[in-house]
């Protein structure tokens, strides 16, 4: 009788090894394994071979000085430029002199009587207050600047980004072709292509425009062709059969099916151009951002407060009409004339307002309606410097917590960074977009890595990583706690918002020198100045992540009789990941937006040199360094953004 032998066992592997990110490791390591050896054996230092850098020096020294010869000669400037630069200054001048003629008891009643017919009384009451309040400190007319600046901006900024967000919602090659462009934009430091605005429309009014669109298109276009994008396929489909053409079908569905996020791309270019007053201001913006910038040259705390307070108004009622414009019903916005009724009669009562109060002359805002709060600003400020500096019993002084921050947390991630050898910076870069997204996520992370060390500024660079590195972690553990707490009390959330708002849209050159105060010159003040700037993103983001999970699996938790913890540690947070991914993306961004400031407080690394090549006119060193923080941007967006794989062979 024969026997009948089993088959052997086949080898089962760990668990470990099964998972598909070991998998990609192991291809990577082996990857490692044969190309490491041939990396040292041609550079064998550790840091960026000398042989695989660019001087790019020569080639933007020389287009420096062809835009200097040509720029009063050549028909590209006087014929294109030239007119482009006239369109802004008149456009501005004709808004400005348009609110200086309504006077500040028209523009106040126009834009309480928009904030009513939008928002409700309440938002009409705090919009006319806010008003009121730029004049009391003393800033109506430099407000009124702003105001003319940033109207003008607005609507290019809105022009352009609607223009690019339906090229890109409506072909899928042109919305991939436009993502690396409007990171680019939305990255790119602005003190690195200010300069080159300035070398081509001089110092003024339309260089600070074009900034600023620079600056605040790109969320316009993103909205847009987002909103497009999510058009509900029903409707679309339902518009089809009725036989409209490509024309109507964009017109009377996928436009207003996107009036949301429309609205929202119109509330976040607000913002941002607001942001940039400030910034703006250094080539010649004049307004709000200008009387910041003088205080800030003179150590003024209370002066650039009282400059800098206007713009956070400015902001926060902006913000809320736009907001709750997004909010309005749907029937209400189809309705015949609900759009233009409102403005007709904000209007009307503004020229009767104007008429009014020029009759009584009383256009200007009166000399004696003002406050200076200057004075006790600055004794507050002294008072700080003096009692918080140092000497604080038990704690320690501020200037003792910088100190120890950058000793145990800066200073060991900057060498750490420097000191391992530049084919494992790729590695580590390498692995770790791989593990959460595609081989092309790698390949581009690897790529703008690369791209540092070709531009010869490599160790600037592990310097700014650094600090973004430990801004963003201080930023996501307070964001994150903060949120978490806003997202399970509605009271903490209303107490937290003015408070966002503030941090939000309150220029950074304005707490800059409070926190330079208290933290004293170097790379400590400039990580809590970044701090600052980003952690209301992150908390906004994961408070609304957190309040948007499903509230019948929370239920169902609570059936079971999970505790609070147990809800948010195996519910929450899980659901919510999608929101606190983009919030770790938001933080980076935002950091390395002001990753400038830091070179202004002692930051050094790309920071300075963006200054540096602004200050001295050189475009080599300014261009060098906000590209280098460009690919810094790219780099981190791909390792903290999962890339969904499309196809079994894209994984």
């Amino acid at each position: 009788m024969a026997t009948v032998t089993a088959p052997a066992p086949r080898l089962a592997l760990p668990g470990v090894l099964r998972h598909r990110a070991a998998h990609k490791l192991l291809l990577l390591a082996l990857a490692a394994a044969i190309l490491v050896p041939l990396a040292n054996a041609h550079w064998s230092s550790g840091s960026w071979p000398h042989a695989l850098t660019v001087d790019l020096s020569g080639p933007l020294g020389r287009a420096n000085d062809w835009i200097i010869d040509n720029r009063d000669s050549s028909p590209l400037f006087l014929y294109f430029f030239g007119y482009i630069s006239n369109a802004v200054v008149l456009s501005v001048r004709a808004v400005y002199l348009v609110l200086l003629a309504a006077g500040w008891a028209g523009v106040t009643a126009f834009g309480a009587l928009v904030a009513w017919r939008v928002a409700g009384i309440r938002l009409a009451i705090g919009t006319g207050v806010a008003f009121l309040a730029c004049g009391l400190l003393g800033m109506w007319v430099p407000t009124m600047q702003t105001l003319a600046l940033m109207v003008i901006a607005v609507l290019t900024s809105v022009v352009v980004g609607t223009l690019l967000g339906l090229a890109g919602g409506l072909s899928e090659r042109t919305d991939r072709a436009l993502r690396p462009v409007l990171d680019t934009m939305q990255v790119l430091p602005a003190f690195a292509y200010l300069l080159p605005v300035v070398l081509v429309f001089g110092i003024g009014v339309p260089a600070a425009v074009l900034a600023t669109v620079v600056y605040a298109a790109p969320p316009m276009a993103r909205l847009t062709t987002l909103g497009l994008r999510n058009a509900d396929p029903e409707v679309l489909e339902a518009v089809d059969s009725l036989g409209a053409t490509g024309r109507q079908r964009l017109l009377t569905a996928r436009l207003p099916l996107a009036r949301k996020q429309l609205l929202l791309g119109l509330n976040q270019t607000i913002m941002m151009a607001l942001s940039m007053a400030v910034i703006a201001s250094v080539i010649g913006a004049g307004g709000l951002g200008d009387r910041v910038y003088q205080a800030l040259a003179s150590v003024d705390v209370g002066a650039a407060l009282a400059a800098g307070i206007p713009i956070v108004l400015l902001a926060v009622v902006l913000d809320r009409v736009t907001a709750a414009a997004g909010e309005q019903s749907d029937e209400s916005a189809g309705e015949p004339g609900s759009t233009l009724r409102p403005w007709l009669y904000a209007l009307g009562a503004t020229v009767a307002v104007a008429v009014a109060a020029r009759l009584a002359g009383a256009l200007d805002w009166p000399s004696g309606w003002t406050l200076n709060i200057a004075e006790p600003v600055n004794r507050v400020v002294d008072w700080m410097t003096a009692h918080l500096y140092s000497g604080v019993p038990y704690l320690g002084g501020t200037a003792d917590w910088a100190g120890h921050f950058t000793t145990w947390v800066l200073d060991p991630v900057r060498d750490g960074l420097q000191w391992l050898p530049w084919w494992s910076v790729l590695l580590i870069v390498a692995a770790l977009a791989w593990v959460i997204g595609t081989w092309r996520t790698a390949l581009t992370a690897v790529l703008a890595m690369a791209a540092i060390g070709v531009l010869g500024v490599w160790k600037p660079s592990l310097d700014t990583l650094s600090q973004v590195l430990a801004a963003v972690a201080v930023t996501l553990v307070l964001g994150f706690a903060t949120g978490i707490a806003a997202a399970r009390s509605d009271r903490v959330e209303r107490a937290l918002r003015p408070v966002l708002d503030v941090c939000q849209t309150m220029p950074q050159f304005v707490y800059l020198i409070p926190v330079v105060a208290l933290f004293g010159v170097g790379r400590a003040p400039a990580v809590a100045a970044a701090v600052v700037y980003a952690l209301p993103a992150v908390v906004r983001i994961t408070t609304q992540g957190l309040r948007q999970v499903d509230p019948a699996a929370l239920e169902s938790a609570r059936s079971l009789g999970a505790t609070s913890a147990q809800q948010l540690r195996q519910i929450q947070l899980p659901l919510a990941r999608p929101a606190l991914l983009l919030a770790v993306n938001q933080g980076v961004v935002l950091v390395l937006a002001v990753v400038i400031i830091g070179g202004l407080v002692g930051g050094g690394a790309l920071g300075y040199d963006a200054v540096f090549g602004l200050a001295q006119g050189d475009l080599a060193t300014g261009l060098v360094a906000g590209a280098a923080i460009v690919c810094l941007g790219l780099m981190l967006d791909r390792v903290t953004q999962p890339t969904e794989r499309r196809t079994k062979k894209g994984a």
